[in-house]
């Protein structure tokens, strides 16, 4: 996947192609660079699943992974190749047979990933941020991953066996209209792939957000309490949750992402306000020093050194 972002960078840079609105190579580079972050988050993830069965399984489910990922990309620039659209296209039998093939693999790709989460969920990881973020990462890019399905369902005057293409990205307008730069989502209507982009990132970003906590731990005595970390994780898990339940019910409506109405408005201040209540109970959950206060002596044990 690394070596197909290349190819693909050529093709946008000497291929003036357009196909729906956005130049022809655009979509199979974003699959490219989608992959390539999937797949070694994966692959990181999976080694915290203890040695012995667990990780043999997880070995089968990861190569799943990477198979279907290797069958729906060669489908993708095999089309573009061909100056066809891939998602969606029942133009020609062939088409259609290629396409049907990009559904079921996706399913699998999408099982896998879920018997991933499953041993996540059973691991014993020493961490409980680490861990909290991990489940509620892979398990967010699950809910990412499942909003491609409803771009496959018929949009107005579209009908299956008749319209030579039957699903859309976009919602109220059709697909190839005015869109945002780099992304090509819709700025006219509501975008599913904005809340299947968000979720699918979960996987990393809510990770990352350990690992930034863990950097700043020794400058920030508060940070250096587990108990004080795992609250935050949670904090950013639930806000990541309720923005990607936002951005999917924006986008159901038919609404821009960068013109949001007012109860649009309404749910993000409800959610920045929650995001902010919570951040300040956990960082009051400790002292000064990081010594963790709601739990008298009963926690002391739990408490690291802050010097």
């Amino acid at each position: 996947m690394v070596l197909l972002t290349v190819v693909c960078a050529g093709g946008l840079l000497f291929d003036d192609r357009v196909l729906v609105g956005s130049p022809i190579w655009f979509k199979p580079f974003k699959f490219a660079v989608s992959f390539v972050a999937y797949g070694l988050s994966l692959a990181w993830l999976l080694s915290h699943v203890p040695p012995g069965r667990a990780r043999r399984v997880g070995w089968w489910a990861g190569s799943v992974v990477a198979a279907t990922g290797v069958i729906e990309i060669v489908i993708i620039v095999g089309q573009v190749v061909r100056g066809k659209r891939s998602h969606f296209n029942h133009e020609t039998p062939f088409d259609e047979a290629l396409y049907n093939t990009m559904a079921v693999t996706v399913v699998i790709l999408w099982l896998a990933t879920l018997a991933i989460a499953v041993l996540l969920l059973r691991a014993r990881i020493a961490d409980r941020a680490s861990a909290w973020a991990m489940r509620s990462g892979i398990a967010l890019a699950l809910a990412g991953a499942a909003v491609g399905f409803l771009m496959t369902q018929p949009a107005p005057g579209q009908q299956r066996g008749v319209s030579k293409v039957v699903g859309a990205h976009s919602v109220g307008v059709p697909d190839g209209g005015p869109s945002m730069p780099l992304t090509s989502w819709s700025t006219t209507g509501g975008d599913l792939r904005i809340p299947h982009f968000f979720g699918m990132h979960a996987l990393q970003l809510l990770p990352l957000a350990v690992m930034v906590l863990m950097a700043l731990a020794p400058r920030l005595p508060r940070l250096r309490t587990e108990r004080v970390r795992l609250r935050l994780v949670q904090v950013a898990s639930a806000t990541y949750a309720a923005v990607f339940a936002l951005v999917t019910w924006q986008a159901l409506r038919g609404q821009p992402l960068l013109r949001p109405d007012g109860a649009t408005l309404a749910a993000a201040g409800l959610v920045l306000a929650g995001t902010a209540a919570g951040v300040w109970a956990a960082l009051r959950s400790a002292g000064p020093a990081g010594r963790v206060v709601d739990g008298g002596a009963r926690h002391g044990a739990e408490t690291e050194p802050t010097a």
